[in-house]
């Protein structure tokens, strides 16, 4: 997945979710109902935490909440899957995720049994998640003899596929967040835009709001290519008042031009280092060493620097020399 893409993802989630609000108002109305009659969302705490490897923050986004279930701290995790397609290892990294956080609540609250924790998944695919919610399912072989030998959980599943745009309910920004992404994958999401905007004309009279639009508009262009600027600002003049949408519609422009320097300049770095690449395997040969020097070039990000490199490999006698000057 393009890092912009998973970069947008992330941002719009955690600025969302980590509104106190927004979870509360979300948790109220999506949690089972045996579940919210023993937790006390009064005491909801966001912590800033999160479980996911390096390698795996292209697909996934974690929110975690601190909060007293009866009348003991737990803990309802909060995973964002924003791959297009279900995972069916999910179970496992919702494991892998738990386990870390009991250690963490271990180390810091000194209490001698593990915290209840509520996994959650929120999962915004055009397809349908269709696999099974409980970790005994993963298995093969004769679970239910083997019960009693197999640790086993449930998670929460919200596949914004299987509810109406009706049935979205929160507050207005988190509703707004997830008709996006229930929609953003769709072929006529521009369509879609006019009516999910129009809950936000309130939510543009303050100065928050109009922060908000930026990540929105943000996540937008990153995530659909064909919107023009022009149907941007048809869209946003049918649903807001006259002078915000002319702010907003200032800020979509600023903010568009900056995507076409972004990527003008990725381009041009990339044409530079494969430029680069050639020329070494060209002069050097096909060595370990030459392997090296290449995998530290594609590290290198200042076009200055590359410019330099393409023309310190005219003179380069060595490898090592280009090291040293990668290096230096």
């Amino acid at each position: 997945m393009d890092n912009k893409i998973q970069n947008s993802h992330d941002s719009l989630f955690k600025e969302t979710w980590s509104n106190k609000a927004n979870a509360k108002a979300f948790l109220e109305n999506y949690l089972p109902k045996e579940v919210l009659n023993v937790v006390n969302l009064d005491s909801l705490e966001i912590c800033k935490d999160t479980f996911i490897e390096n390698d795996l923050k292209n697909y996934y986004s974690d929110m975690l909440y601190k909060v007293n279930i009866g009348d003991t701290p737990g803990y309802i995790y909060f995973l964002f899957e924003h791959k297009s397609y279900p995972d069916k290892l999910v179970h496992l990294q919702l494991l892998e995720y738990m386990i870390k956080i009991w250690r963490l609540d271990l180390k810091q609250s000194k209490r001698k049994k593990l915290s209840i924790i509520v996994p959650l998944l929120l999962y915004h695919g055009p397809q349908k998640w269709k696999v099974k919610e409980h970790f005994s399912s993963m298995l093969a072989g004769p679970v239910d003899i083997m019960s009693d030998y197999i640790p086993d959980f449930r998670y929460v599943l919200y596949d914004l596929s299987k509810y109406s745009d009706n049935d979205i309910k929160g507050t207005i920004t988190a509703r707004v967040v997830m008709l996006i992404f229930k929609h953003i994958f769709e072929q006529d999401f521009a369509q879609k835009l006019p009516g999910i905007f129009s809950l936000l004309k309130d939510l543009s009279e303050k100065e928050t709001g109009l922060q908000y639009f930026e990540t929105l508009i943000k996540y937008i262009f990153s995530n659909v290519e064909d919107i023009t600027t022009e149907q941007f600002q048809t869209i946003v003049s049918k649903t807001l008042s006259e002078d915000k949408g002319d702010m907003i519609m200032t800020l979509a422009e600023k903010l568009r031009n900056e995507g076409r320097e972004t990527g003008l300049k990725k381009g041009l770095e990339q044409g530079l280092v494969e430029g680069i690449e050639f020329a070494v395997s060209i002069k050097f040969g096909d060595t370990d060493d030459c392997k090296t020097v290449i995998t530290k070039i594609k590290s290198i990000r200042d076009i200055n620097t590359l410019k330099a490199l393409k023309g310190k490999i005219k003179s380069a006698k060595t490898i090592p020399e280009l090291i040293k000057f990668i290096e230096d």
